[in-house]
């Protein structure tokens, strides 16, 4: 168990990598455009490898390079796979591992996201003991099917003024509506396919950092 103090947790874009991105790059070929744009939070989302040995070894490969490169990387879902690969954290849907058990399993050294939907369940992860939450989806998203409606920047400014951790926006964000997110005081903002279904990703992912810094309150 890893007992020591959670890495910082950085402002700004919060990317992600995996084997479902309409993207032709190998995991660490994605780790290093985001790298190169200067992103400092990956999560690693792997869906679709039949094999778990191939796909913890090229985890493994993921997180060390970013890591080298300065930058949390985090596992979608998978507690074990996280511990095996020594990523800096996981992030854990609703359907997921219970936090306590995967702190249990992890120790405090790591980061532990939940997924919430309400000031209400952000709360209740504090208490649970993770490190921050994601609170969506914001806008309509084209990157996953969820069956609830977006809970839109109104929303997202009251839970990040109120929550007792760090809010992580997440759907449909995109060089449109970036102001208005970071404009809330949000902790991170989550993009996917704004940067992946743009012509040149890694110049996408430098513009959404910028203008997360430009709207970001001060």
């Amino acid at each position: 168990m890893n007992d020591k103090s959670p890495p910082h947790f950085p402002r700004g874009i919060y990317a992600f990598v995996g084997d479902t991105l309409k993207t032709k790059g190998s995991l660490v070929e994605q780790v290093e455009l985001l790298l190169a744009a200067g992103i400092k939070c990956l999560q690693i989302r792997l869906k679709a490898m039949v094999s778990e040995a191939y796909a913890l070894e090229q985890m493994v490969k993921a997180v060390e390079c970013a890591q080298a490169g300065g930058a949390l990387c985090l596992v979608n879902d998978r507690v074990d796979m996280a511990l095996l690969a020594c990523a800096s954290g996981v992030h854990l849907g609703e359907e997921d591992m219970p936090v306590p058990v995967a702190r249990r399993l992890l120790g405090r050294g790591v980061l532990i996201g939940k997924t919430v939907r309400s000031l209400e369940q952000a709360q209740l992860a504090k208490e649970e003991g993770a490190d921050y939450v994601g609170l969506g989806p914001i806008f309509a998203t084209r990157s996953k099917f969820l069956p609830i409606a977006a809970l839109g920047v109104e929303v997202l400014g009251q839970v990040v003024k109120h929550s007792p951790l760090p809010v992580v926006a997440i759907g449909g964000i995109s060089v449109s509506n970036m102001a208005e997110v970071a404009g809330t005081g949000v902790h991170a903002a989550a993009v996917i396919s704004e940067i992946w279904q743009a012509a040149k990703p890694g110049q996408r992912a430098l513009e959404l950092q910028g203008l997360f810094a430009k709207a970001m309150p001060s």
